[in-house]
């Protein structure tokens, strides 16, 4: 993914869209060494990071801030309020670390919305970043304007796969670089894309839960 992206150019951070708006997201975990980030896209196309709780801190969590490790409670409330927030259609997570919440999820909220979707299988990786880099640099996605979720896309490097194939990995010698705010956005668009073509519009319906946060 090149440095020059699109979403790395320095914008104001937008609000999120409104209560009830129709969303799929991207979910993509870690332990205590990588970051972990929740990234949200609406019908319209439009990728953000939600915030959550009285703070309305963003959905973004360092392990540093932390104590070291990533606050699963916090990503537990945040999901909840997401899915009370808002109308969830789909959302692709990254099982590494996370199987068990991500189960719990699908249970909660709907097995058909919440699934498992690697990030290391490289054919179908490599596929949807071709469609989110055309996608963004034609305007067809647009985004918030998340500063942390900027530098993770100027992060991201290409790694070349098989095939003329090809994931996303942090600049070489570089772990303190993180990249998972812009794989979450992937995944978030990914989720968006398959929605849509399997039918998802823009018609209201009720969200799970529905209050005024």
């Amino acid at each position: 993914m090149p440095a020059r992206s699109p979403m790395a150019k320095p914008m104001l951070w937008l609000p999120e869209p409104a209560a009830a708006t129709k969303v799929c997201g991207g979910f993509d975990g870690s332990e205590n060494n990588d970051w972990t980030a929740i990234r949200l896209e609406t019908h319209a196309g439009r990728l953000f990071t939600p915030r959550y709780g009285p703070d309305r801190r963003p959905t973004i969590w360092n392990p540093a801030e932390w104590g070291g490790s990533i606050p699963r409670h916090e990503v537990h409330v945040a999901m909840e309020e997401i899915n009370r927030r808002f109308v969830v259609a789909r959302f692709y997570c990254d099982p590494e670390d996370w199987r068990s919440e991500i189960g719990e999820w699908s249970v909660t909220y709907g097995e058909k919305v919440y699934v498992e979707w690697p990030t290391n299988k490289y054919l179908r990786m490599s596929a949807a970043l071709k469609t989110f880099i055309t996608d963004l640099s034609t305007g067809a996605l647009t985004h918030d304007g998340c500063p942390i979720t900027a530098v993770h896309i100027a992060n991201a490097r290409k790694k070349a796969q098989p095939r003329d194939l090809y994931t996303i990995q942090k600049p070489h010698g570089a772990d303190h670089q993180k990249i998972d705010a812009a794989m979450a956005s992937v995944l978030a668009h990914e989720a968006a894309v398959d929605a849509r073509a399997d039918g998802w519009t823009d018609e209201p319906e009720f969200a799970y839960g529905w209050a005024s946060a």
